[in-house]
């Protein structure tokens, strides 16, 4: 059993309104999200992203199509039993501190006293905030929160967290110390669902990304493979005892050429202009040092499905 399914999402706003066209926030999205694994959902403001968490939180309902969260319908108050939610902007009760905050959170999760005392104790050390548990949420940083609000997303012991932009607004140091938060999940056998679009974060921690754009999901899988699979997006090779200016017919065909002494570096932009290159260095006595294919990256990906996807006319940039 996947942590969640979603098949066929669509959520549309007026579309009742004979006077207007509907906003189109959803179409027909379809993915699955293992279980032990970490999915970065990745996409721009905009794209659909919270859309679809507060669907499977049962906070908004789907146009048509269908959801699952662990095993049951999404909305079904059992399925969120499981759960734990960090919203992108969270509301905290700032004149509460750490372990106050947290033991309500207990409360509303039905805990017990001595659970919720020891639940308490364990996350705070957990996220680093020991030695803050009696300081009140106003005087935390930016960080300290983000921390904190995943401490209660964890207060029950959840078996999937869905986290909303979890790195937004963070410093370099909160970025990494919610990375690492997010990996020890992974570590202790829990679902990791999380929205973004910081793509440097969802490459180092995801198992497997799903890019959505204008509401439609448009690559999913493994990064490596979604990499792997869009082929070398340019090839170095290095040569010595060659000047660029014997190689013309390469030099102006390539898309960089860099001469130092009788070294030359030629990057071409496919792999099918290799031999044609290393015909010609051979013909003016060269020898080839290195071939360095460079494949692409998961921002290559990004920026090639989001530039590329024909924005739909309906929707608008409030809809996240």
């Amino acid at each position: 059993m996947d942590a969640i399914t979603i098949e066929g999402l669509t959520k549309s706003y007026g579309a009742d309104w004979p006077w207007r066209s509907p906003i189109i926030a959803l179409s027909d999205l379809s993915l699955s999200v293992k279980q032990g694994e970490i999915y970065g959902f990745l996409g721009p403001n905009g794209a659909g992203k919270t859309t679809t968490l507060k669907i499977l939180l049962g906070l908004m309902r789907a146009t048509s199509g269908s959801a699952y969260v662990l095993g049951k319908p999404a909305g079904d108050v059992r399925s969120r039993e499981k759960v734990g939610f960090l919203p992108e902007s969270p509301y905290f009760y700032d004149y509460l501190t750490a372990e106050e905050f947290l033991g309500f959170y207990g409360q509303l999760a039905q805990l017990d006293r001595s659970n919720i005392s020891r639940r308490v104790t364990e996350l705070l050390e957990l996220v680093g905030l020991s030695g803050a548990r009696t300081r009140q949420l106003r005087k935390f940083s930016k960080g300290m929160l983000q921390r904190v609000g995943l401490a209660q997303a964890l207060i029950h012991d959840p078996e999937l967290i869905i986290l909303d932009e979890p790195m937004s607004g963070l410093d370099p140091i909160g970025r990494k110390q919610v990375r690492d938060l997010i990996l020890g999940l992974r570590e202790r056998g829990k679902t990791v669902f999380f929205s973004s679009h910081i793509i440097s974060d969802v490459e180092v921690m995801c198992d497997r990304v799903g890019i959505v754009v204008h509401g439609r999901l448009l690559a999913n899988g493994r990064i490596d493979e979604l990499v792997t699979h869009q082929g070398a997006q340019s090839v170095e090779i290095v040569c010595r005892d060659v000047a660029i200016a014997d190689l013309p017919l390469i030099s102006a065909r390539a898309t960089r050429v860099l001469q130092q002494g009788r070294q030359c570096l030629i990057v071409v932009a496919s792999e099918g202009m290799i031999e044609e290159a290393l015909s010609e260095v051979r013909k003016q006595g060269g020898k080839v040092v290195s071939i360095t294919p460079h494949r692409g990256s998961l921002e290559d990906i990004f920026l090639r499905q989001a530039s590329g996807a024909e924005p739909n006319p309906h929707i608008q940039s409030r809809v996240a």
